[in-house]
């Protein structure tokens, strides 16, 4: 398999297409697309993405792009215990809370892109994407109230899994806006960014010195290795 992903600094669907696809455990081989650059903009690096958009999971010559057909697809085939709560109340809220990421959380998405190499400590949050996040620590709440920390594992359904690997780009936003949470919340979100596929990502994100405007949010500070650690 092959999984073609865009800027590890902004891209949250990458990252999430790649979370799924390290999740499985089978072999694949990462391919980056430099987003906005001249061969991205005259459409020649997305020759072979049939929607024109990373991610897409290349599979003994089938394409399946979109990060939630990527997670589906990968879902099924490395199984979905790898994935999905076994409990099917569990399981229902699972899938529930994933496509709600999916197709939700506008405001804060737009106002908040995901950027691993920048923090903006004075960030002002408006009303509508602070609602986001109240929804967010309530959907998060209630999974580890009920199927995560009392299993004594720390995820949002016990096990790390597709919830985990559909939130984890909003973590990342959480703490590069300094939005408020609550200390449980923030506990959950440290243990996201601590997982080793994360760290492995935002390690790999650090390296990239890539041309790229498209998010200007002013106060952003740079990411040092001082600031990081």
């Amino acid at each position: 398999m092959k999984i073609i992903i865009g800027n590890r600094t902004y891209s949250s669907w990458s990252l999430r297409g790649w979370l799924a696809a390290k999740q499985s455990l089978l072999p694949f081989e990462t391919e980056l697309r430099v987003m906005d650059s001249p061969e991205w903009i005259s459409g020649e690096a997305k020759a072979d993405m049939p929607s024109g958009k990373v991610p897409v999971l290349w599979d003994h010559g089938e394409a399946i792009w979109d990060s939630m057909a990527i997670l589906l697809y990968l879902s099924d085939k490395a199984g979905h215990d790898r994935f999905w709560p076994r409990d099917m109340h569990a399981r229902g809220l699972a899938y529930a809370m994933c496509a709600e990421m999916h197709s939700g959380f506008a405001p804060l998405r737009s106002a908040c892109p995901m950027d691993l190499q920048h923090y903006a400590p004075g960030f002002v949050a408006a009303a509508d994407v602070l609602a986001d996040v109240r929804r967010l620590e309530s959907l998060w709440e209630e999974a580890l109230t009920r199927f995560g920390e009392e299993t004594g594992e720390p995820w949002l359904f016990g096990r790390f899994g597709a919830a985990d690997i559909m939130f984890a780009p909003t973590c990342t936003r959480i703490r590069t806006y300094h939005l408020p949470v609550s200390a449980r919340i923030s506990a959950y979100i440290d243990r996201v960014l601590a997982h080793p596929f994360m760290v492995e990502w935002r390690d790999e994100a650090m390296k990239e010195d890539f041309p790229f405007t498209r998010y200007p949010i002013p106060g952003k500070i740079k990411i040092t290795a001082e600031t990081r650690a």
